[in-house]
């Protein structure tokens, strides 16, 4: 049965923020998603059992215990949810995934943010637009962040997480930044966060050590960056699509 359970229900969240983390261009969300956790130290709060997502047991370093591998986790403090998965999510199962987790994230009353990376050949900057829906767009002139300059798409289960939210008409907000269409891309990843992320929330979002660790990033995340490019499967992705497409 398709739900999302949760482990630690004792935990109080109050209309919290949710940061989607899926695998997509130059791995961007999962990047800043693992940044997220990992500076406020937070716990695991619950486990997507969505239809369509693969049936795998994740193992962690110098642990015994398995978890699934789409993962939500919790920072009550700053009510603050992450969505962190270890593998890609199926094209084919972004439909149900999206309302898996759509219908879950009414329930607490959460505002989604969700990332996507628009593949380019950057440079030093890596430029950050965002779209919303529902009384979300005004937090994005609230933090002066551009629309896109152009016309184009959002695919993958980012797209359907999008266009579930446009459907039923609930505030959501997506992040694009541009990154490397080939490669885990910290500086991109860090831009999300400077530019958005934590003006969005008020967090205060250390991200030095994302630059300083880049190239240990890029070597560990290369794997699945890899296996992505091979089956296609990239969970999401910004991209123009021209006047007549």
């Amino acid at each position: 049965m398709a739900q999302i359970s949760v482990h630690q229900p004792e935990v109080a969240l109050s209309e919290p923020t949710l940061v989607e983390g899926l695998p997509g261009v130059g791995l961007v969300g999962k990047i800043a998603a693992d940044h997220l956790i990992e500076t406020f130290d937070m716990m695991h709060y619950a486990t997507c059992h969505c239809e369509g997502l693969p049936e795998v047991a994740i193992y962690h370093e110098n642990e015994t215990a398995l978890t699934g591998p789409v993962r939500l986790y919790a920072d009550p403090g700053h009510d603050l949810l992450v969505l962190q998965s270890d593998v890609p999510v199926s094209p084919t199962a972004a439909e149900a995934f999206a309302g898996c987790l759509t219908g879950w994230i009414g329930e607490v009353d959460a505002l989604p943010i969700y990332l996507s990376g628009r593949p380019t050949d950057p440079d030093d900057e890596r430029a950050t637009y965002g779209v919303a829906t529902g009384a979300a767009k005004t937090m994005l002139s609230d933090h002066d962040i551009d629309p896109p300059d152009e016309r184009g798409a959002i695919s993958g289960p980012t797209g359907a997480l999008l266009y579930e939210a446009h459907r039923q008409d609930i505030d959501a907000l997506g992040l694009i930044v541009e990154a490397s269409a080939g490669f885990p891309d910290p500086a991109a990843a860090t831009a999300l966060i400077e530019t958005a992320i934590a003006p969005i929330t008020d967090l205060a979002v250390e991200t030095e050590s994302l630059l300083e660790r880049a190239e240990e990033i890029r070597a560990t995340r290369q794997q699945l960056a890899q296996r992505m490019q091979q089956s296609q499967e990239a969970s999401s992705k910004a991209e123009p699509v021209g006047m007549y497409q």
